[in-house]
């Protein structure tokens, strides 16, 4: 963990609370790009949190750039925060060198794209943010097995998307476009950076839930705040439980990943927290009757977020899948002992 992690997540929230308002979240649905919350962003060398001081950046790590992502979700930020420093963090674990454009990624192990004397051919589909960025990092098939590879989005045609919170989600079609870089990557790597996208639906996940205590405080039904009626008091309760249990099972993964020590984290964390966002989703809406899912009000923002992005990356169909094949091999173990054991040291 970084010494400056407090800092660094207080400056960063208190430019969100300055530049990301509902307003501003209403951009991506106008086809506008919001510039100067990436300029703020950018100037104050965020962009670069996670990159080491030999490469350029600001010398933070994961545990940092994670609780970042957790604001991003929280304040629904319409910019590709996520999607330019975790290529970064893909490009610099796997010893090629950072960008500095703006980029995103996809890597999936299924994508169907791949390698031929430098070039890359393939259709990926709802690559986050590719109409706007300069750079894919992609994992890519080539002869010897699975590859990730920079390539320009200058050498490909894209055919704009969104997913159901209308970020973009765009469709990118490579043919023989010039590898810029390349190095072999490992299923157990995959993992790894798959994990990181559970972060962002933990801040949704608690925005939703503050969002829900205020309207309760604030609406009147019979002389007095809702939040005093037991029915409501009981969303609330499992509001409330299920934000504690995604905020603890997010930090767990993130202890885990900065002692490089993963077991099963990522998949009982991501299956937990899908589970959660279909709870509070509900909860938040049924509290806030048909008010929450008008365009007036934010908490649509947040839910609408929180159903996209259940969809998209590995969910918790392939963890529950790789996490039964897993149970399924356990020979000399008692499944105690296995579901707990933490002695798998992961390397990079």
């Amino acid at each position: 963990m970084s010494e400056m992690k407090e800092m660094i997540v207080n400056v960063v929230e208190k430019i969100f609370k300055d530049k990301v308002d509902k307003e501003k979240v209403d951009v991506v649905e106008e086809g506008k790009w919001a510039e100067d919350v990436w300029q703020v962003l950018q100037d104050n060398e965020m962009l670069a949190v996670a990159v080491s001081e030999e490469n350029g950046g600001a010398g933070g790590d994961l545990d940092d750039l994670l609780n970042l992502y957790r604001l991003i979700g929280k304040y629904a930020v319409p910019i590709p925060f996520v999607e330019t420093t975790f290529a970064n963090v893909l490009l610099e674990k796997t010893g090629l060198n950072v960008t500095q454009e703006k980029a995103t990624y996809a890597v999936e192990e299924q994508l169907n794209v791949s390698i031929d004397n430098g070039t890359v051919s393939g259709t990926i589909v709802n690559v986050p943010w590719a109409r706007y960025v300069d750079e894919l990092v992609v994992v890519a098939t080539g002869t010897s097995g699975l590859e990730l590879v920079q390539v320009s989005l200058k050498d490909a045609a894209i055919s704009p998307n969104m997913n159901l919170a209308c970020e973009p989600r765009d469709t990118v079609t490579l043919v023989h476009a010039p590898v810029q870089q390349q190095t072999k990557i490992t299923n157990e790597q995959l993992e790894y950076f798959i994990a990181l996208e559970s972060a962002a639906m933990s801040g949704a996940i608690d925005k939703a839930y503050e969002l829900t205590v205020r309207y309760t405080k604030e609406r009147e039904q019979f002389g007095r705040p809702i939040h005093r009626f037991q029915l409501v008091q009981q969303h609330l309760a499992n509001l409330a439980g299920e934000a504690v249990i995604t905020s603890s099972a997010i930090d767990n993964m993130i202890a885990a990943i900065t002692r490089k020590c993963l077991q099963n984290e990522v998949a009982y964390t991501r299956i937990r927290v899908e589970e959660a966002a279909k709870i509070v989703a509900t909860s938040a809406h049924q509290v806030h009757a048909a008010i929450g899912v008008t365009h007036e009000h934010s908490l649509h923002q947040y839910t609408r977020r929180l159903w996209s992005w259940r969809e998209e990356g590995a969910g918790e169909a392939y963890w529950t899948k790789q996490l039964a094949d897993r149970l399924m091999e356990v020979k000399d173990d008692s499944l105690w002992g296995y579901l707990t054991k933490t002695e798998k040291v992961f390397q990079l």
